[in-house]
């Protein structure tokens, strides 16, 4: 599975109840084969996500295909990814929500 069919189908792996109360918007520009950009958007107890980047995201995301593929599979530490330049992220208070999300914290 590629990291861009990975956050397609976010909703179905997402517990709802982790999301009550959250009202954010994620972007996701993924370098590389099998990436792309993706919107994660949460509003209040559900999620969407759709290809390209809508709307005005409140956390972007900028990696590899490769190394968010490695993060999502627990080959690289997030901290890691972004102290070293590998994943960039524009709000790190956002993604601590989605790190949540996936078990990351």
């Amino acid at each position: 599975m590629t990291t861009k069919e990975f956050l397609l189908n976010l909703p179905q792996k997402i517990n709802p109840a982790l999301l009550e109360g959250m009202n954010t918007v994620f972007h996701f520009d993924l370098e590389g084969e099998g990436g792309g950009q993706v919107t994660v958007n949460l509003n209040l107890g559900h999620m969407t996500v759709e290809e390209g980047l809508v709307g005005e995201a409140n956390c972007k995301i900028t990696a590899t295909e490769e190394n968010f593929k490695k993060v999502l599979k627990g080959e690289l530490n997030p901290m890691m990814a972004i102290l070293t330049g590998k994943m960039k992220i524009t709000n790190q208070m956002e993604m601590v929500k989605f790190a949540k999300l996936l078990g990351w914290m």
